[in-house]
């Protein structure tokens, strides 16, 4: 009997992809992936979800082997929760980079639970789902009065293609300000305005829903037995496929890239989270609080480079010798958040350049949130930073007493999607050194960035 496939879905901030996996090889078979856009609601800037959910269905129609695929795993993106009516109608999705949710900032920071509850850091924008909840409570009360459900993101994705409810930690847990990761509970806040009644019961992310709705089987031709599991944050799908791997009593540090760049570290002392920082712990996908730091990687680098070129070892060293750099913060979000970002030494500078000016910018951005974690072990990168041709190994070079280990692939969460669907013995991901280069000026040119940086 041929054996079955995996359907992964991942839906980041940025990017939507497909994914069909061979649970037996971990080998990706083919992919579909798309842009993600955001539309004006009549309240505020909204995710396209229906957008999306049309081409996640042809997707999936399109799907090779579609009959064999057998489990579905959606993964997506946080600080996102779609609300929905007692008709199953979705009212909206807040675009967690709408700035409308900080005119209820004053009101709301009167009443959110204290950061040594949460380990959920004071956010702009609506990067708090808490805000965006409070926001729609007491600006748009008519809206809000319909809202029947809040269903996480994942977990709307889950819904969408099972017609099953449910929500999931490793999202709730994600700077919500809604979750309590110590006592595995929703927080006062949560409690006191009765928001904690709107989301479904609390499922593991590998928990199967129920097998696809008769809509979404005859309209991608799936088998009507497919079962959809319940999910997780973009994230932490990425700490799951080492957590799961690795052993577990050696510290290992993740760096999971996309949009964000998020530095999860294992066994790490939460004491040492700053409020002040962006600091915060994640909860992984078995409820566990993990001590991380992030920043806009992928948003910055892209503001930085400016172009499509890739960084090479000539632009690299050339950059490093005439110290042009990159200072933060070019995006929201991070230990430098609201500070302007800006280049120095960076005049005419060649598509190349600018790509390693990057390139250095999100290493010395990394180091310094590991260091500031306090992070141990092997340094495990995951996502669109393991392809840069240079990023492990500036980074490797910053942490020379360190292995730093690059995944293979880019980022999908193959290895995670394999576990999460039952295939606790897919092969692990594959890791390999970050290769060494002779960056002699390199100290020199970091112990300039952080004199700037910091002072």
């Amino acid at each position: 009997m041929t054996h079955p496939l995996i359907a992964l879905i991942d839906i980041g901030k940025t990017h939507a992809k497909v994914l069909v996996i061979d649970p037996e090889t971990g080998a990706e078979i083919r992919g579909s992936r798309r842009a993600n856009a955001v539309v004006q609601g009549p309240s505020m800037r909204e995710l396209d979800v229906e957008a999306i959910s049309q081409w996640l269905l042809d997707a999936l129609r399109d799907a090779p082997h579609r009959d064999r695929i057998r489990t579905i795993v959606p993964v997506a993106h946080g600080a996102a929760a779609v609300l929905v009516d007692r008709e199953n109608r979705v009212i909206a999705a807040p675009d967690y980079e709408d700035a409308c949710f900080e005119r209820v900032n004053a009101e709301y920071r009167q009443q959110r639970d204290s950061y040594q509850s949460t380990y959920s850091p004071d956010l702009p924008l609506g990067l708090n789902i808490g805000r965006q909840l409070f926001f729609l409570q007491e600006a748009q009360p008519q809206l809000f009065s319909r809202v029947e459900h809040a269903l996480l993101y994942p977990q709307f994705w889950a819904w969408r293609l099972s017609g099953v409810m449910a929500s999931e930690v490793t999202s709730l847990g994600c700077h919500s300000d809604l979750w309590l990761p110590r006592e595995q509970s929703f927080s006062k806040l949560a409690r006191a305005r009765g928001w904690d009644k709107l989301f479904p019961p609390t499922k593991l992310a590998s928990d199967v829903l129920g097998p696809i709705s008769a809509e979404v089987a005859a309209t991608t031709g799936l088998d009507p037995q497919c079962q959809v599991a319940c999910g997780i944050h973009d994230s932490n799908a990425s700490y799951l496929k080492f957590l799961t791997t690795r052993d577990h009593t050696a510290p290992f540090t993740v760096i999971s890239s996309g949009t964000w760049t998020v530095v999860m570290a294992n066994r790490a002392d939460l004491s040492r989270l700053r409020e002040d920082k962006d600091m915060l712990a994640s909860v992984d996908a078995f409820g566990s609080p993990v001590a991380t730091a992030r920043f806009m990687g992928g948003r910055e680098y892209e503001a930085i480079a400016g172009t499509d070129s890739r960084p090479n070892a000539p632009a690299l060293l050339n950059v490093i010798e005439r110290q042009a750099m990159a200072l933060p913060a070019f995006a929201s979000g991070g230990p430098f958040a609201g500070r302007e970002g800006r280049l120095i030494n960076a005049d005419n500078l060649s598509g190349s350049e600018r790509a390693s000016v990057a390139t250095l910018y999100v290493a010395l951005m990394c180091e310094l949130l590991i260091e500031m974690l306090g992070a141990e072990g092997d340094v495990l990168i995951d996502g669109p930073l393991a392809t840069n041709p240079l990023f492990g190994s500036v980074l490797s070079a910053l942490l020379p007493t360190r292995t730093v280990a690059l995944s293979s692939g880019d980022g999908g969460n193959t290895r995670a999607a394999c576990y999460l669907a039952g295939f606790h013995d897919a092969q692990a991901p594959t890791m390999t050194p970050a290769a060494s280069m002779p960056l002699k000026s390199l100290p020199a040119y970091r112990e300039t960035w952080r004199k700037l940086t910091l002072s």
